[in-house]
């Protein structure tokens, strides 16, 4: 038996959703490469494409639509549960929290049947950016907006989010950032998501679970820390001589490197491209030109190229997200993952119970309590 540590290259399963390579840079979904999503599809499509493991047709992609508006609002008492909750606590934790929550208000919460979880998949998704953007009203002082059954999903969050109607690359911005995470493989918190669904306990379990492992810092919130660099970079000119006295102090410079990716992270490009355009449609180009700096540095020091957390920081950032809501936005983004995973492990189930290698003591001889130091 040979243990690998954190499972690393351990293939734990097989899946139709997601194919990650590593050595190559191709990331895809459902045997669509992520470059034509990333250019082409809406969010709606690729929950479609996810879930159903087809892109919709015009029809099909409708009714998705539909489902989803008709679902974006909160139970009542889950709405009630959100202003009782103290407003400056972690957003993941209150994100964790009121997604337990709703699940004591579907009627499928313990139908694991495929098409109880096809609709509580999009329960799901549609509500979790409505709890997201009412979590940061509350705790701004300002009520939680009515969604707008007009707006798509990304526009629709960005509304919620500030109160006006965002514009055209924005939306597309948006779209783009919640495409390009909405699936990673077997990453912590999708297989955490797996573990749970293979007990055969519920999907909200298993997306609560999945919740807590992307609050974990190894996991999401790199992005957080990559804008929080930005701003403590503060203009392009610094960007050098800062990078370079983080790598002299042996400190990581985040948003670099990746477990699985060996050469550029796929979706780094597109966000890098959005970076630019909502700079110059702001007319002010430092977060982007910060960010180029810090990844030509990295590269000539280091070899490292950046990952998917690193450009989305300025993106979200010049989109009005608070850097402290950029993790509950991967998980809005995710849920569509976390999902299909879901679904796909309670399809052809079987417990997952990997072995551990010992490595502690044995042969010890029993002590009486009146004799133990």
């Amino acid at each position: 038996m040979i243990a690998a540590k954190g499972l690393e290259d351990v293939i734990a399963g097989t899946s139709s959703i997601c194919d990650v390579n590593g050595q190559t840079g191709q990331l895809i979904y459902r045997g669509y490469d992520i470059d034509d999503l990333a250019r082409y599809a809406t969010f709606e499509e690729v929950a479609y494409l996810l879930w159903y493991g087809k892109l919709p047709n015009k029809a099909e992609y409708e009714q998705l639509r539909e489902q989803l508006v008709a679902n974006r609002e909160l139970p009542v008492q889950v709405m009630k549960l959100l202003f009782d909750l103290p407003p400056r606590a972690n957003p993941m934790h209150l994100l964790r929290t009121v997604v337990s929550a709703l699940a004591l208000y579907d009627p499928d919460a313990g139908d694991n049947s495929p098409d109880a979880n096809l609709r509580k998949a999009i329960r799901l998704t549609a509500r979790i950016p409505t709890i997201i953007t009412s979590i940061e009203r509350i705790r701004s002082g300002e009520l939680p907006l009515k969604n707008n059954p007009e707006l798509s999903h990304a526009a629709n969050y960005l509304y919620t989010l500030k109160g006006t109607i965002p514009d055209e690359l924005s939306v597309r911005a948006m779209d783009v950032a919640l495409i390009l995470q909405a699936d990673h493989e077997f990453n912590a918190s999708t297989f955490t998501a797996r573990v749970i669904t293979s007990t055969l306990s519920d999907m909200y379990s298993a997306v609560v679970g999945a919740i807590g492992a992307l609050a974990g810092p190894l996991h999401g919130g790199a992005n957080e820390r990559v804008m929080r660099m930005l701003i403590d970079i503060g203009e392009p000119s610094r960007a050098e001589d800062y990078v370079k006295g983080l790598l002299m102090q042996k400190q990581r410079v985040m948003g670099f490197g990746h477990r699985v990716y060996k050469t550029e992270d796929p979706r780094a490009k597109h966000l890098k491209r959005l970076s630019r355009e909502l700079g110059e449609r702001q007319g002010n180009l430092k977060w982007y030109l910060i960010s180029e700096k810090v990844e030509e540095v990295m590269l000539r020091e280091k070899g490292l190229y950046c990952n998917v957390d690193f450009y989305s920081a300025s993106v979200q950032y010049m989109l009005g997200i608070p850097i402290d809501m950029f993790t509950p936005l991967f998980a809005s983004s995710r849920i569509v993952g976390w999902t299909a995973h879901i679904m796909e492990q309670m399809a052809d189930n079987r417990l997952i119970r990997p072995r551990a290698e010992y490595v502690g003591a044995r042969d010890l001889p029993w002590v009486p309590m009146e004799e133990r130091e």
